[in-house]
C-alpha cells in the first residue's frame, strides 16, 4: 500500500534487484459523462449528480528489475506504462500492493516540460535544476557541460520562446541527464533532435549503463528496445502480459499487435459501390493467405502471399480472364497481372471453381495496400465482375530486421565495395 523508504527497501529487496513491484494496482475514478465547465461540475458534485466510473490503470502487477540492467517496458498507448513509471518515480502510490525502489531515481519523461518560454535558456537551466533538487552553486558547476552537450551557446541567453522544438528538447535532455542516479527512467527521449544529437543521446545513456545504473527504457520502437535491453515487460490494459528475455517478449507483443490489426482488416466491410459487372461470372469469395494457407492481412517484405478467388459461372463462358490489381493506400496503381498475360488459357468455364495466384516474394515496403480482383471477357469487351480495391493488406517489417524503407518496393539488390 506504499512506496517503501530506502532503508527498508534495501532490506526487503534481494541483492540483485533494485526495483520490485508486488501485486501493485492503481485504481482511478473518473466522471462517466462529459461536463462542459468547472462551474457545472462543482454544482453537480454538490447535488450528488456526478456519475463516476472506476477503472484499474494497473491491475495486480508483479515483477523485478535487476541492478545494472537495461529493462524495456512496452505496450500500446493506454496500457498503463505511464502509471507504472509514476509509481517507480515515487510520484504516485499504489492503491494496492507495494513498490520497492532502492536509490535515487532520475525520470527522463518529457524533456523540457518545466521550461518557461519567457525565460532565457540560461535561466531555465537553473530553474529546471532547482526543480530536480540542485542548488544554484551545483547548477553553476554543471552549466558549461550542459550547454556544450546541447550545442546552444549561440542561443543560451535568448528567450526559450525563440527556440525551435529541437533546440528545446536538446536543452531539456542535457539538463535531465546531467545527474547521478541509481535508476534512470527513459521514456521516448532518444528521439529528440537530429540524427547527430540522437547518437550523442544514445552514447550518454550507454555511459549510464556502463556505470552500473539501472535503466528502465520505454519506447514504441521495438528494434531499439531489442537493441539496448536485456529483458522487458509487456503491459496491456493495465495487466502484465509477459516478462522475460527481450527478444521473446517483444516478438510476442508484435504478434499480438499484428493479430489485432489482422482481425480489423479482415472485418472491413466491402463497399457494394466498389463492385460492378454483368455477373455472368461472379467472384463469390476472395481469400488472402500466407504460405501455410492461413488467412492473413499482415505481411512483411519478402513474405510469400497466396490470393484465391472462388467463382460461379452462371453460363458457359469461353476463355474468361481473371486478374488482380494492387494499389497503394493513396491510390497509386502498382501492378496488374492476369491469367492472359501469364499465358494461362482457361478454356470453357462453367459452374464453380477457384483461381489461385501465388506471390513467392512480396516486394512492397511498409504501408497499406489494396487488392482488386476481376473476371472479364477475353477481348475486354465485357466485365463479368470487378471488385475495386476492397481487399486490404498491411506490410509491417517491425522486428524483422528489414531496414529498407524509402519508396514502394525493394529491388533485392546487393551492395559491394571494390578498391
Amino acid at each position: 500500500m506504499l512506496t517503501a523508504s530506502d532503508t527498508s527497501v534495501r532490506q526487503s529487496l534481494s541483492p540483485d534487484d533494485v526495483i520490485r513491484l508486488e501485486n501493485a494496482s492503481v485504481r482511478y475514478r473518473a466522471p462517466s459523462e462529459h461536463i462542459g465547465t468547472f462551474k457545472e461540475y462543482v454544482i453537480r458534485s454538490i447535488q450528488g449528480k456526478v456519475k463516476r466510473k472506476t477503472f484499474l490503470a494497473l491491475n495486480d502487477v508483479s515483477f523485478g528489475v535487476r541492478r545494472g540492467e537495461v529493462f524495456g517496458l512496452i505496450g500500446q498507448n493506454g496500457a498503463g506504462k505511464s502509471t507504472l513509471l509514476k509509481l517507480i518515480a515515487r510520484v504516485l502510490q499504489p492503491t494496492q500492493g507495494r513498490v520497492l525502489v532502492a536509490g535515487k531515481v532520475a525520470p527522463l519523461l518529457e524533456t523540457g516540460a518545466g521550461f518557461h518560454p519567457e525565460l532565457t535558456g540560461r535561466e531555465n537551466i537553473y530553474l529546471n535544476g532547482a526543480m530536480l533538487g540542485f542548488t544554484r552553486q551545483e547548477m553553476a558547476s554543471k552549466f558549461n557541460e550542459i550547454v556544450d552537450f546541447a550545442e546552444l551557446w549561440d542561443f543560451i541567453d535568448a528567450p526559450m520562446r525563440t527556440y525551435s522544438s529541437g533546440m528545446w528538447a536538446r536543452l531539456g535532455f542535457a539538463v535531465a541527464t546531467d545527474v547521478d542516479a541509481d535508476v534512470l527512467i527513459v521514456d521516448e527521449v532518444l528521439s529528440v533532435g537530429d540524427d547527430a544529437f540522437q547518437r550523442k543521446s544514445s552514447e550518454r545513456i550507454e555511459a549510464f549503463r556502463q556505470k552500473g545504473v539501472t535503466i528502465l527504457f520505454v519506447s514504441h520502437n521495438m528494434s531499439l528496445v531489442k537493441q539496448i535491453c536485456q529483458r522487458a515487460a509487456w503491459l496491456n490494459q493495465g495487466k502484465l502480459m509477459d516478462v522475460g528475455n527481450v527478444d521473446v517478449v517483444v516478438d510476442r507483443y508484435l504478434q499480438s499487435v499484428r493479430d489485432k490489426e489482422n482481425r480489423r482488416l479482415s472485418e472491413e466491410d466491402i463497399d457494394v459501390d466498389r463492385r460492378w459487372g454483368s455477373k455472368k461470372i461472379e467472384i463469390t469469395q476472395v481469400r488472402i493467405l500466407d504460405e501455410s494457407k492461413q488467412p492473413q492481412h499482415i505481411f512483411y517484405t519478402g513474405q510469400p502471399l497466396i490470393l484465391e478467388m472462388d467463382y460461379l459461372a452462371r453460363e458457359t463462358v469461353d476463355s474468361p480472364v481473371f486478374g488482380i490489381a494492387v494499389h497503394r493506400q493513396d491510390g497509386l496503381h502498382l501492378t496488374g497481372p492476369n491469367t492472359a498475360f501469364s499465358g494461362l488459357n482457361l478454356g470453357k468455364v462453367s459452374g464453380t471453381g477457384t483461381i489461385i495466384y501465388r506471390v513467392p516474394y512480396l516486394p512492397f515496403l511498409p504501408g497499406k495496400y489494396f487488392f482488386s480482383v476481376a473476371a472479364v471477357k477475353h477481348d475486354d469487351s465485357e466485365i463479368y465482375d470487378y471488385h475495386d480495391r476492397v481487399y486490404p493488406i498491411q506490410i509491417d517489417n517491425e522486428g524483422r530486421g528489414i531496414n529498407e524503407r524509402y519508396g514502394l518496393i525493394t529491388l533485392q539488390g546487393e551492395w559491394q565495395h571494390q578498391r
